[in-house]
């Protein structure tokens, strides 16, 4: 492509990407300038420099207008694998596939659970201190468990009596 600037610098080089302003990648880029000089009662000459950029940004605000130089390049079909493009293969990294007619003992290494020490608080925290006492008729759980729920009401008889020192409700 051909891109003619505001200061009429001509650059020509490779159209790779734009954005919503219009700024330009262009790769292999060269700049043309022409310089005039003047040789001396009214003759005028003109020296074409070139310079070559490389990979450039171009703003877009300095486009004056672009035109197409030559022909598109060439595709590259050749330089694809012989499967093409879309063929999935292991690439031997990660968990070794158990041979065919094995059967897997437990979960495979690492997904077993959590290590020891990671995940949690460690064990002795989680046992109650010993001086909590126990509630009467549970002499042979074993500490840390939790109580079993209260026995539920039978049906149709009245609620039991406030302990003492509590008050009833208003009548």
């Amino acid at each position: 492509m051909r891109y003619t600037l505001s200061d009429s610098r001509v650059l020509v080089g490779t159209f790779m990407a734009f954005d919503r302003h219009m700024n330009l990648v262009v790769s292999d880029a060269e700049e043309y300038r022409i310089i005039k000089t003047k040789k001396g009662q009214g003759l005028n000459e003109e020296k074409y420099e070139k310079r070559a950029l490389g990979l450039i940004i171009l703003r877009g605000d300095t486009i004056v207008s672009m035109t197409i130089e030559g022909p598109p390049p060439p595709d590259n079909d050749e330089k694809l694998t012989p499967g093409g493009p879309g063929i999935a293969k292991a690439a031997g990294r990660g968990l070794p596939i158990a041979p065919v007619g094995q059967a897997i003992s437990g979960p495979p290494v690492g997904l077993a659970g959590p290590i020891r020490g990671v995940g949690g608080p460690m064990p002795s925290m989680m046992v109650p201190p010993g001086g909590m006492p126990r509630p009467p008729g549970f002499a042979g759980q074993p500490p840390g468990l939790p109580l079993p729920p209260p026995p539920m009401m039978p049906r149709g008889l009245a609620p039991p009596p406030m302990p003492p020192g509590m008050f009833a409700p208003r009548g």
